[in-house]
């Protein structure tokens, strides 16, 4: 038996459908865009270790001492009294209970500092970029491992930010081509050239009191100019240097 549909309902149906994918379509470009969070899958606590732990160390960073101290949180996917004391530091600053357990509500936090494109709250990687228009490329490691070692940096200078009672960070100088840092005189194994430094002014703040917050925040490069400072994790990688520089 063959089923026929009269033209008007086929029309009236045809409506119907159009007006559906219409209002879908208008639905989508009108959504935001979804932001991306870490997948923090269980709570993570001392002894726990792991990839988790690992991107749970990149985001503390920058709360590895109460007091000037060179010393710096390891980055090694081991949850130990470092990684714990640093969380510690973390919640305290955040408003959250400070124990050290990392779960849900610490969860919300940590990724409340991630921006949609995988950089911080507060940083935008093109503030990063080698002035000579090079972006990433050029340097003395690849283009993607600077931008994870600056996406890593962008963590510390999240707690300067904090520590300086959230004031606004202008980033003078990131990353640098070795072109561009040849061409600013700049050393010839400049931690620039790695991504792993920043030349930072604090709004309101002294170059005093900037160092000050560094030398709190796993930051093992730190060096007084007149009226700007310069930060690095120099200790961190293989490339940098295994010890501390403060110039202050």
């Amino acid at each position: 038996m063959i089923l026929r549909t009269s033209p008007f309902r086929l029309g009236r149906s045809f409506s119907v459908l159009l007006a559906v994918v219409l209002a879908l379509g208008v639905a989508q470009i009108a959504a935001p865009p979804e932001a991306h969070a870490y997948s923090w899958s269980r709570t993570l606590q001392e002894g726990s270790s792991g990839s988790d732990v690992r991107e749970l160390q990149i985001r503390v960073a920058g709360w590895a001492a109460d007091s000037p101290a060179r010393t710096r949180v390891a980055v090694d996917g081991v949850f130990g009294p470092g990684t714990k004391a640093a969380v510690i530091r973390f919640q305290r600053a955040y408003g959250l209970k400070a124990d050290g357990v990392v779960g849900p509500a610490t969860h919300r936090v940590l990724n409340s500092l991630e921006d949609s494109d995988g950089s911080t709250e507060h940083f935008n990687f093109s503030e990063f970029y080698s002035k000579d228009g090079s972006r990433f490329s050029g340097g003395k490691v690849s283009s993607g491992t600077v931008k994870e070692n600056v996406r890593r940096l962008m963590y510390k200078l999240e707690a300067i930010r904090k520590k300086s009672g959230n004031r606004a960070i202008t980033v003078n100088s990131g990353f640098r081509s070795i072109k561009h840092n040849s061409r600013v005189g700049g050393a010839s194994n400049s931690q620039h050239m790695y991504g792993i430094a920043a030349d930072i002014v604090v709004s309101g703040r002294s170059v005093s009191q900037v160092i000050g917050y560094a030398k709190t925040s796993g930051l093992s490069g730190i060096i007084r100019y007149n009226t700007f400072t310069h930060v690095d994790s120099r200790a961190d990688y293989s490339y940098g240097s295994s010890s501390f520089y403060w110039n202050t």
